[in-house]
């Protein structure tokens, strides 16, 4: 089954009928859009929000926001059934995941990201309705769901990546890169070696399948865009951009074309910006600037918002990633696990497996762990858990796990200059690693078969009851 949205107002229409859109009207740009999609974000089947009537900008200059961060949404995005639950989503995401065939971009009939265009001195971003999302922020930013698209000089690979982008005048943004081992740094480089300027497409607005692309940690040399026609089942339209000649997804809403300035010539502070670890990583840095040269954009563009959020709300309502770590375990040779999922904005893994032999969970979970980026929390737990669901997760760490015998600490593991833990010395020094803690929550091996019995329901027995009762109890 693949995706069977055009683009992003199909995908709305789709949220719309299965009753998980509301419209809302009147909302402030200046933090209080960011704090209703916070606050809607945080409720159980929290809805997607689509802003219009945004307060001091034209009617029809929207902001969708919250578009994946339930599972439903995900999986919608991924052309998943969304009445499946959570884990059995994730599964079958994985399955396709591993089997994906990449469908190369073709050229577009029709551009419609060129019904309005402003050229030269009359760009002026300040039509956009642009948040600023979060209340210590530097400033709005565009780009929390957006695209920046980069050509590589050498081979002419092209990367649609996403980047933050922050607005600092009418026709200026940054474009933070996090790290220098980003590749749009490593294009953007390229460029400003030789003395040059680096052509650069920011797309708003984009469609689910191009927003997971884009998040994608795919290799350099791949394409996002042959990654988003896979999950649709088809190409994706693209056009060149009348002034780069960069390709830009043909249906996308909000396009700003122009140039990377060498961050040897000129920078702009940049930020601060709410991460998604529900802290604030860093002040203001300095960032390359991006002068806009042209802005494209469809009747009545719909911007798609995705400020980071204190967790567990997330980007996307599925953790993919936690799929990842699933194949990890896999083709290490874990047999017999039943599901894995990551909590708390990816900084907590669980996993569940059904124990063959004395170690085995011990086994998982280092693995797990070796593959946890920025998680300080393993958890792995018997074949009767639910790891997509934290509460049955923890009945089973307070109910299995004897602390003296069960947790193990690995020291100098994988995180990020992101984690607010790392103290500002340690991170002057260039430290990015942290401890990982493994709870082994599963029932003794020994004599598992001794342990005294759930009184619960099994997953298999709850999801019965829930497929033939579920319209009457929820």
């Amino acid at each position: 089954m693949a995706a069977s949205y055009e683009d992003l107002r199909d995908f709305i229409s789709a949220v719309e009928k299965i009753g998980a859109l509301r419209h809302v009207r009147g909302a402030d740009a200046h933090l209080e859009l960011g704090a209703i999609t916070e606050v809607a974000a945080g409720k159980q089947d929290g809805p997607a929000l689509l802003f219009d009537e945004i307060k001091g900008y034209a009617k029809g200059f929207r902001i969708f926001t919250n578009s994946t961060v339930q599972s439903r949404r995900a999986a919608l995005a991924l052309g998943i059934d969304p009445a499946l639950s959570p884990l059995q989503q994730l599964k079958e995401w994985k399955q396709r995941r591993s089997g994906l065939s990449m469908i190369e971009p073709v050229a577009a009939k029709e551009v419609l990201f060129l019904q309005n265009s402003q050229r030269g001195d009359a760009v002026d971003l300040s039509v956009f309705p642009t948040p600023v999302w979060h209340q210590k922020d530097g400033g709005p930013y565009i780009g929390s769901g957006s695209l920046v698209i980069m050509r590589d000089p050498d081979t002419g690979w092209i990367n649609a990546s996403i980047y933050r982008v922050q607005v600092h005048g009418k026709n200026r943004v940054t474009v933070q890169f996090d790290h220098t081992g980003r590749h749009g740094n490593m294009i953007a480089q390229k460029y400003w070696d030789r003395g040059q300027s680096c052509p650069v497409a920011v797309v708003g607005g984009i469609d689910p399948a191009l927003f997971i692309s884009g998040f994608e940690y795919l290799p350099e040399g791949k394409s996002e865009y042959a990654f988003a026609g896979a999950i649709k089942g088809r190409a994706i339209e693209i056009a060149d951009g009348p002034v780069t000649g960069l390709p830009i997804p043909a249906r996308a809403e909000i396009i700003l074309e122009g140039h990377l300035l060498s961050a040897k010539d000129i920078t702009l502070p940049e930020g601060p910006f709410g991460e998604f670890t529900g802290y604030y990583a860093a002040d203001k840095r300095p960032a390359p600037v991006m002068d806009v040269s042209a802005v494209h954009y469809r009747n009545d563009p719909i911007l798609l918002g995705s400020p980071p959020m204190k967790p567990p709300r997330f980007h996307f309502g599925l953790p993919f990633r936690a799929a990842g770590i699933w194949s990890d375990l896999e083709n290490a040779g874990v047999t017999d696990v039943q599901g894995c999922w990551q909590h708390v904005s990816q900084l907590m893994t669980v996993v569940s497996l059904q124990q063959r032999y004395d170690g085995h969970a011990k086994r998982a979970g280092l693995i797990a762990a070796a593959n946890s980026y920025m998680g300080r929390l393993v958890v792995v737990v018997d074949e009767d858990v639910d790891p997509s669901n934290l509460a049955d997760v923890m009945w089973a760490v307070t109910t299995r796990c004897e602390p003296s015998e069960n947790v193990d600490i690995i020291r100098n593991a994988w995180s990020s200059a992101l984690d607010p833990r790392i103290s500002p010395e340690d991170k002057l020094r260039g430290v990015t690693s942290h401890s990982k803690m493994i709870i082994n929550a599963c029932k003794p091996f020994s004599w598992r078969h001794d342990y005294p019995p759930s009184s619960a329901l099994s997953i298999e027995e709850a999801l019965e009851i829930e497929r033939k009762w579920g319209d009457v109890i929820r």
